[in-house]
């Protein structure tokens, strides 16, 4: 079955009772994070697909407008980032019909995580809360929320509960602890139950943050 981007897949087993579609940071591909799914650890009885898709390459301007694979534009007004919503709702587009494939081939949307980092995190937190059908988890890893101030006109009831894991190192130099820190509170602002966690690290993933993230998924897929 095609799918929306190009997108690599690892099964950890045959028959998978559920779905990983994660999403990479800017410039990266899905290449990123295909390597930490055998240092998850997670157990034989629960076979799950990982899906890494490619984002599309676009110009970006806090790079100098230097093309490179990125879910959205990123700018800069002053400090703070300028949110290129068109951006952020098509690639949030290319998540929906990810979930639409699954769910197709037979994986029900509470058997379907979403997962990203920095840039992807903010895609998959953007489709995740927005998403019509009930889904098993939301993992935000290294990232922030976009458009706050639409979240609750838009936002679906039917995720309105799902387990959000965010995490950030505390010497992020990419993305400020601090909007993190406020993102979260946003999300508890409207009553979403976030697992929240920081690590002694810059813009990256530390070992502790794997079993983390690995026992989160077992809770939301097993």
């Amino acid at each position: 079955m095609s799918t929306p981007i190009p997108a690599l897949e690892l099964l950890t087993g045959e028959a998978p009772r559920g779905a990983v579609i994660w999403l990479h940071g800017l410039g990266a591909d899905g290449w990123d994070f295909l390597p930490i799914v055998h240092e998850l650890g997670l157990p034989e009885d629960l076979p799950l697909r990982f899906v890494f898709p490619h984002a599309p390459r676009r110009p970006v301007t806090i790079n100098n407008g230097t093309v490179m694979r990125a879910w959205y534009d990123i700018a800069l007004d002053g400090l703070e980032r300028r949110t290129d919503e068109a951006g952020v709702r098509a690639s949030a587009a290319i998540v929906d019909a990810l979930i639409a494939r699954e769910v197709a081939r037979g994986t029900p949307a509470r058997q379907i995580v979403l997962a990203g980092f920095s840039q992807g995190g903010v895609i998959v937190q953007h489709a995740g809360l927005r998403q019509r059908e009930r889904l098993g988890g939301i993992l935000a890893l290294s990232t922030y929320l976009a458009l706050p101030e639409k979240l609750a006109a838009e936002a679906s009831p039917a995720n309105a509960t799902t387990p959000i894991f965010m995490a950030h190192g505390t010497q992020d130099n990419v993305i400020p602890l601090a909007l993190a820190e406020r993102s979260r509170q946003q999300l508890v602002d409207h009553h979403y139950p976030v697992e929240w966690h920081t690590y002694p690290m810059a813009h990256s993933v530390a070992h502790e943050e794997l079993r983390a993230l690995s026992a989160f998924l077992q809770r939301c897929l097993g």
